[in-house]
């Protein structure tokens, strides 16, 4: 009776600590106006909210609910029940950042209040509801507008009415000049003050945005700012067929950038924040919140040649379907995905391209990366024609390419380890398919992953150059097969000289008995050179394996460092990611 309370104690502990080892995720939520807004997407329509640009620069523990609406001042916000849905859906723990003043400042009845009074009154409640949620309150002002010119009440009036100007400006009217030193004018007023004022009187995090736009807008100088804003010329964009020139609302570049300098001034009054915090050079999502909708629009946009820094690129949750290549200007370069971000593509080798020619193996790839010292995280490369032959998801024709916690789908061939001379290094990666499914001339380490067969057929199939020293090298990786498989050699050499080393893996029952295959020529006996060091699992039987392999009783000379070494003396087992000490 004792034990089996204590096996009930035990398994509850066991339950409680998985519940509590999860990471909490955290909410953010966002209320404001137009310039914090999402927007559309339709048309390649330009235009963002900063609001929108968040989610780029925090870790996937925290969440991003925008509630931002155009047009909306705090007294709307209120008056139209959208306060009342956000505060619903509050929890202890969660945030919530604040902005309003542009529309405020309107002198329309339902949007329209006075700073020191109803302003402050609004504030006020959307802090002290928040708060008894167990919430925390981030107060903002406003970002600036782009107001270069003249600093009286007629030309400042004129600048807060165009923020209803949703038509664009007729690109036949005269264009007002603006000096080069020109200077930056406010249109907000005492509205900055209230968000400040209120944030001291209830002791709350302010962020000072307006003052960070405006010296950012004003250093800029009134043509180069443009940048940052709606500046569209007609008939160039679908979305804004007549032009649009806009000083307050911001374009791509120009969210992205005030909602950097937003997370910057958010972790200096919020520091529990500042662990969650990330950046990359580009972002890639198809939720209009990156740079680029597409991969290979960003892996373009990365300068040629770019030596002793890494460009970064994060690609947010989807599917990409589209054909990849990395081409071998674009030198150390990273990709990082979020969780469910897949690159995909399904040609395959008899597939015909426009001129009614065979694809073939190596025209198969979904993608081609052929920069060095590239490096990838927590991506999927797939290609899903399924069984159809030949087929690659990766093809790499790389030195010193590193992939982290990656996978790999596919059929036939699908990890392609084209380059000759060439160092990779696979981290805790996943990799499936049936027949020859990494294959190819370089030399790669295989750190922890998982091999995956899909039916009968062949792990490997090196074709290592005769001289190179190393070819393939699985360092505890753990074999595996869909169930009901069997009959799956561990490797078969796709030319002479072939090298393939196992050490300390675990085979599945999947694994045949004799383990490596000659490819139907005796010949190859004499030249590949199949090892295996302390195989374990199932499909472990050295007294059985083919009598042209060998069981290695040291692993003198197979160190990782060794293996992948060169004579740079690359070692991404103890430089990790950064890879910036680049020894040519």
């Amino acid at each position: 009776m004792m034990k089996k309370k204590l096996t009930i104690l035990l398994g509850l502990l066991l339950m409680f600590s998985a519940f509590t080892s999860e990471k909490q995720v955290i909410t953010i939520f966002t209320i404001g106006d137009s310039t914090m807004a999402n927007k559309p997407l339709e048309g390649g329509n330009p235009e963002r909210g900063w609001g929108q640009m968040l989610s780029r620069y925090f870790s996937e523990e925290i969440v991003i609910d925008n509630h931002a609406v155009n047009g909306r001042s705090s007294k709307s916000f209120i008056d139209e029940g959208r306060w009342d849905k956000v505060l619903a859906k509050l929890k202890k723990g969660d945030y919530v950042f604040i902005q309003f003043g542009h529309n405020d400042e309107k002198r329309d009845e339902k949007r329209h209040t006075d700073p020191g009074t109803t302003f402050d009154a609004n504030l006020k409640r959307f802090v002290e509801e928040a708060r008894a949620k167990g919430a925390i309150p981030v107060l903002f002002n406003s970002i600036v507008r782009r107001n270069f010119g003249k600093a009286d009440a007629d030309a400042v009036a004129k600048a807060v009415v165009q923020d209803d100007i949703r038509e664009g400006i007729d690109p036949n009217a005269p264009q007002a000049e603006v000096n080069t030193g020109a200077r930056l004018i406010d249109t907000h007023g005492a509205y900055l003050d209230s968000p400040r004022n209120v944030a001291r009187e209830l002791e709350v995090p302010f962020v000072d945005l307006n003052r960070v736009t405006h010296d950012l807008v004003e250093q800029m100088g009134p043509e180069a700012s443009k940048q940052l804003f709606v500046w569209v010329a007609p008939n160039t964009v679908p979305a804004l067929p007549k032009g649009r020139e806009d000083n307050t609302h911001l374009n791509v570049r120009g969210a992205a950038t005030v909602a950097w300098l937003a997370v910057q001034e958010v972790i200096k009054v919020v520091p529990a924040l500042k662990p969650y915090v990330r950046h990359y050079d580009f972002v890639v999502a198809k939720d209009g919140s990156g740079d680029f909708f597409s991969v290979q629009e960003a892996i373009n946009a990365v300068p040629d040649f770019r030596k002793n820094v890494r460009t970064t690129i994060l690609v947010k949750r989807g599917v990409y379907k589209e054909k990849i290549v990395i081409p071998a200007s674009k030198i150390n370069l990273s990709l990082t995905g979020e969780d469910g971000a897949i690159l995909s593509y399904d040609d395959y080798a008899d597939k015909l391209n426009r001129f009614g020619e065979k694809t073939g193996t190596s025209g198969s790839a979904s993608c081609y990366i052929y920069a060095p010292d590239f490096y990838a995280e927590n991506l999927t490369f797939e290609n899903t024609s399924g069984p159809v032959g030949q087929a690659v998801a990766c093809f790499v024709s790389a030195d010193r390419a590193y992939f982290k916690n990656c996978r790999f789908l596919g059929w036939q061939d699908t990890l392609y380890t084209y380059g000759k001379g060439c160092r990779q290094y696979y981290e805790d990666c996943y990799i499936e398919g049936t027949v020859d499914f990494i294959f190819g001339w370089s030399t790669a380490v295989f750190n922890r992953c998982h091999i995956h067969s899909k039916t009968k057929g062949y792990v490997t199939a090196p074709s290592t150059d005769q001289g190179q020293k190393y070819g393939y090298v699985f360092y505890d990786c753990r074999l595996t097969a869909d169930e009901g498989v069997t009959d799956v050699y561990l490797s078969r050499p796709w030319r002479p000289y072939a090298q393939a080393v196992f050490v300390r893996c675990d085979l599945g029952g999947h694994i045949l008995p004799a383990g490596w295959n000659n490819w139907g020529k005796e010949s190859n006996e004499k030249t590949a050179f199949y090892a295996e060091y302390q195989s374990r699992g199932a499909g472990a039987n050295p007294q059985a394996r083919a009598l042209f392999s060998h069981q290695l009783h040291s692993l003198e000379g197979y160190a990782m460092e060794d293996v992948l070494a060169g004579t740079d003396g690359w070692n991404p087992m103890k430089d990790g990611n950064a890879l910036l000490d680049i020894k040519r």
